[in-house]
C-alpha cells in the first residue's frame, strides 16, 4: 500500500513550522513514581511499537507534491528518561518549558516521550511520576495527541482513524468556484440575520507583543464540582477574563475589548490529524462574573452555529485540494516579523478533555492532565485547560513581555477561579 499523503492543512503546519515551532506538549501526572522504571518504559515501547499511528514520520519526496507519512520503527531515542537534580514540582515545569528549545525533525520523529520519575510534590500526590507527550503539530491536534497519549498508558481500543486525503488531480478548480459561490451565500445569510457574523477584531495589548524575556509554565488545579461556570471551558474563560483584565490594567493597558482565541473541533469526520479551527470570542470584562459567562457561552455558540454553514464545509473542501507546489510557495513566503494592526484575540484558551482516568504507566494511576500551548509572534501568552475525570488543570504558558510577574497573573487566576473547598 502506498504510504497516505498529508492533509493540506497538516502540511502547511509541517512547513511552517520552522518560522513557528509549534510543537506542543501533553503533561500526565502519575500518583506514584515507578516501581521499576525499565518496565514501564518496556510496556510504553511495546504499545507504540504495536499502534500503526505511532510508527510514522515525514518524507519529502518532490517540490510538487504533497509529503507522505511513512512507516518507521519506534526507537529508544523516542522514550527519554530525565533524572532532575531538584526534583521539586516546579522545577519540573520548567524542565518542561525547557523542552520546547529543542523541537522534533519530523523527518526522523513526530514525537517524544519525556519521563520524570519521582518528583516530589505533583498536585494530588507526595512523590509521583510526570511523563510528557512532545509531538509535531502535523501529527497531531490537542484531541488526537490526547487519544495518543491515552493508548500509549493502556487505554483499551484502538486510536480514532484519520481519512486519508485524496489529493484528485484537478479539483481545485472545481472546488474553489464552488467555495466562491457558497461564500457569496453565507453573505447572503449573515446579512439577513440568519447567520451569525464574523467575530470581531481585537485591538493589540502586551500580550500581543512579540515574546521576549523569560517564558513560563504554572499550573492551578481545581476538581470539576468547585469551578465555576456552565461547563467547564466557558468557567475558565470568565475567570481568565477577570484575572487578564485585571492584571493587565495595572500595567497600564485597556483591557475593556479582551477578547480569546479558543480552538474549536470540527463537526463530521475527521480527514485531518488538525481538525479544528480557531474562533475569536469577547470576554466582556466589565461584567459580573454570572453574566460575563452567560455572554462568553452565547458568543461560543455563535461561533458554532456560523461554523455549521454549508460554505465552510465547502471551504474547507477547496483549500484541502490546493495544489501542494502552490501552498509550499505560500509558506515559504510567510513573514513571521509581520505585525497585524488587529487580532482574533489577546489571549489564547485552548480546552481538552482527556477522558477518564484509566491510565497508568508503571502500574501508577493517573492524577492529573496538563498542556502548554505554544507561544507565537503575536501571542505572548496561553492558557490549556485539560480535564481527565474530575481533576481540571488550568495552565498558563507567558513570556515576561506579555504580562511581567506569572505568579501574581496566576494568583489573580485562582482567586477567580475560586478557592479550593
Amino acid at each position: 500500500m502506498t504510504p497516505p499523503r498529508l492533509a493540506a492543512v497538516d502540511a502547511l503546519s509541517y512547513w511552517t513550522s520552522g518560522a513557528i515551532p509549534n510543537d506542543h506538549f501533553a503533561l500526565y501526572g502519575f500518583t506514584e513514581p515507578p516501581t521499576a522504571l525499565d518496565a514501564a518504559l518496556d510496556e510504553v515501547w511495546t504499545r507504540a511499537r504495536d499502534c500503526p499511528d505511532l510508527r510514522l514520520r515525514i518524507a519529502e519526496t518532490s517540490a510538487w507534491m504533497y509529503p507522505r507519512w511513512v512507516p518507521r520503527e519506534v526507537g529508544a531515542e523516542q522514550l527519554v528518561v530525565h533524572e532532575l537534580v531538584d526534583r521539586r514540582w516546579a522545577a519540573c515545569l520548567a524542565a518542561v518549558q525547557r523542552l520546547a528549545d529543542e523541537q522534533l525533525d519530523q523527518r526522523v520523529m513526530t514525537w517524544r516521550l519525556h519521563v520524570f520519575p519521582e518528583i516530589d510534590g505533583v498536585p494530588g500526590t507526595r512523590c509521583g511520576t510526570v511523563a510528557v507527550l512532545q509531538a509535531s503539530h502535523a501529527f497531531a491536534d490537542g484531541n488526537r495527541s490526547a487519544a495518543l497519549a491515552g493508548y500509549l498508558f493502556g487505554r483499551a481500543g484502538e486510536v480514532p482513524a484519520v481519512t486519508a486525503p485524496s489529493h484528485a488531480a484537478f479539483a481545485f478548480p472545481r472546488r474553489a468556484i464552488a467555495a466562491g459561490r457558497a461564500y457569496r451565500a453565507l453573505v447572503r445569510d449573515t446579512n439577513a440575520g440568519l447567520v451569525p457574523p464574523q467575530a470581531v477584531s481585537r485591538p493589540l495589548l502586551r500580550t500581543n507583543a512579540r515574546p521576549t524575556g523569560a517564558r513560563e509554565i504554572r499550573t492551578v488545579i481545581r476538581s470539576r464540582e468547585h469551578l465555576p461556570g456552565p461547563t467547564v471551558t466557558v468557567g475558565v474563560l470568565a475567570a481568565v477574563s477577570g484575572a487578564l483584565s485585571g492584571h493587565l490594567r495595572e500595567l497600564g493597558d485597556d483591557p475593556s475589548l479582551l477578547g480569546a482565541e479558543v480552538p474549536m473541533a470540527r463537526t463530521g469526520p475527521r480527514l485531518a490529524n488538525n481538525h479544528y479551527g480557531n474562533v475569536g470570542i469577547g470576554l466582556y470584562p466589565e461584567l459580573e462574573f454570572e453574566q460575563r459567562a452567560r455572554r462568553i457561552a452565547a458568543d461560543l455558540r455563535q461561533r458554532r452555529r456560523r461554523r455549521a454553514h454549508p460554505a465552510m464545509g465547502v471551504e474547507d473542501a477547496a483549500f484541502a485540494a490546493v495544489p501542494a507546489r502552490v501552498l509550499r510557495w505560500g509558506a515559504a513566503r510567510f513573514n513571521p516579523d509581520v505585525r497585524s494592526p488587529t487580532v482574533n484575540g489577546n489571549t489564547v484558551v485552548s480546552s481538552v478533555n482527556r477522558g477518564a482516568k484509566d491510565l497508568r504507566f508503571g502500574g501508577a494511576p493517573v492524577g492529573l492532565a496538563a498542556s502548554f500551548p505554544a507561544l507565537s509572534p503575536m501571542m505572548g501568552l496561553t492558557h490549556g485547560v485539560n480535564g481527565i475525570g474530575d481533576t481540571i488543570a488550568i495552565s498558563v504558558h507567558a513570556a515576561e513581555s506579555a504580562i511581567g510577574d506569572i505568579d501574581a497573573y496566576v494568583q489573580r487566576l485562582e482567586r477567580e477561579l475560586r478557592p479550593v473547598v
